[in-house]
């Protein structure tokens, strides 16, 4: 039996087309704009922005998706499956007004339900994915069933990152050059957390990160009681292979069963710089 619900996801949310194409995901662009250029995310690679801030010593700036791009995909959707539903796990609604256009696009078109993950990047990923998993062993389910699904998993799921140094959140205005200064000589790494859609820095780090990355996959795991049997490691551009293998060994010593590398796009990548570091896992509480 064939699912009656069709997802809905913003390009934010780092889902390959690969993915996407293999669940039936549709995907809405957020956008990026360097200088008087803003391109889709998604439409070119992550290493373009870390280009971009090396010639320019400034960050791209993100956009959320307009209400027009919504329209567009959900349209789309509407005329190549005019009998099913719509449903959109949004990007974090106190991060950019994505969600919110989504809800101004959605009027008029009763078949269109949006939800706010609370998530970002890889974290919306592992939310977005754990529903059209849902779907696809329950094709059955109600949109009212996979909305109430989705906020579960969601709230369940928990997610961080760790920058290679902090250029980048200088260069965005949201640390001070003094304290981008101070931190880069003492080699200082802000853990962000993702807490109810908020990035917040939650505990710093010390040390180079083949030092840093096993102490916050021990720390993480056991800060939020992960479930073992998989979890999503982030990587944006240019993080060294050395680092991936050392996050594989220390997981698998911490009896992770199953991981997922996903590659961070141009939005998340705008935030972290080259070379950061993340975790997603489900808590088991």
């Amino acid at each position: 039996m064939e699912n009656n619900i069709i997802l809905v996801a913003e390009t934010g949310s780092d889902i390959t087309p690969e993915i996407a194409e293999e669940y039936g995901i549709f995907l809405s662009p957020m956008h990026v704009s360097m200088g008087a250029e803003t391109l889709n995310d998604g439409e070119f690679p992550p290493e373009e922005v870390c280009a971009y801030y090396d010639r320019t010593g400034k960050v791209p700036s993100t956009s959320a998706c307009s209400p027009h791009d919504f329209m567009t995909v959900f349209d789309e959707i509407h005329r190549l499956y005019p009998e099913k539903k719509i449903l959109h796990l949004a990007y974090s609604a106190v991060t950019t007004c994505s969600y919110q256009n989504a809800l101004i696009a959605s009027e008029g078109r009763d078949y269109v339900t949006s939800v706010d993950t609370k998530h970002v990047s890889v974290g919306q990923y592992s939310v977005v994915l754990a529903v059209a998993e849902l779907l696809k062993q329950n094709p059955d389910m109600t949109v009212e069933e996979a909305t109430a699904a989705a906020k579960s998993i969601a709230e369940k799921t928990k997610m961080c990152f760790i920058p290679r140094n902090l250029d980048y959140l200088r260069a965005g205005g949201r640390v001070s050059n003094a304290v981008a200064l101070v931190g880069n000589i003492l080699s200082l790494h802000p853990c962000i957390d993702i807490i109810d859609g908020k990035l917040i820095a939650a505990k710093k780090y010390r040390g180079a990160l083949k030092k840093v990355v096993p102490k916050l996959i021990c720390d993480y795991i056991e800060q939020y009681n992960l479930q073992k049997d998989h979890v999503y490691f982030i990587h944006s551009p240019y993080l060294e292979d050395d680092i991936k293998q050392l996050a594989e060994a220390t997981a698998k010593e911490q009896g992770i069963k199953s991981i997922t590398w996903v590659k961070t796009g141009c939005v998340i990548t705008c935030h972290g710089g080259p070379g950061a570091f993340g975790i997603v896992g489900i808590s088991a509480e």
